[in-house]
């Protein structure tokens, strides 16, 4: 008896129910296992999954109120906040009153933090390295300017994208 292919990874083959959505089962496919090499390198810094993310957003705009960061992050306040705790017993953020609103938290990266952004650097270009790996540089411009046209559809779907450039 043939023992059968890894579902997971099959590419030739789509469940029945994703026969009219092709596209999508392999963007989900594809963002799933982006997701999963992405927490691989950045178990190497110490970080979880989107924690990463969290970082990038207080680098580059500075000090931010939680309920901010929170909407910005398009993730439930309990999984922010619990990400938060991480980053702040690690030493990467500080949360300290808002001072124009004393009942507002606000968060910031920390200056310990900034040996962090290195390493995430480093991480997310080694990503993009292994995910890229074999598409020339014309098949690179052309997968970037068509996933910001599947992004922009979704943005429109779902009602926008504030923290899109």
């Amino acid at each position: 008896m043939k023992p059968e292919a890894d579902p997971v990874c099959t590419v030739d083959r789509l469940p029945a129910a994703a026969r009219s959505g092709p596209v999508s089962h392999a963007v989900s496919r594809v963002a799933r296992l982006h997701r999963i090499a992405a927490g691989k390198l950045l178990k190497q810094v110490g970080l979880y999954p989107g924690q990463e993310m969290v970082m990038m957003h207080l680098w580059a705009g500075g000090p931010v109120r939680q309920s901010d960061l929170i909407k910005t992050c398009e993730l439930d306040p309990s999984t922010v906040t619990k990400m938060l705790q991480r980053l702040e017993q690690s030493g990467h953020v500080r949360r300290r009153p808002d001072p124009a609103d004393r009942r507002a938290v606000l968060v910031e990266a920390t200056e310990a933090s900034c040996a962090l952004l290195s390493e995430v650097s480093r991480a997310w270009g080694e990503l993009e390295q292994r995910t890229l790996a074999g598409l020339d540089p014309e098949e690179r411009t052309e997968l970037a300017r068509l996933l910001a046209k599947v992004e922009g559809n979704l943005c429109t779907e779902t009602g926008g994208c504030p923290d899109t450039p």
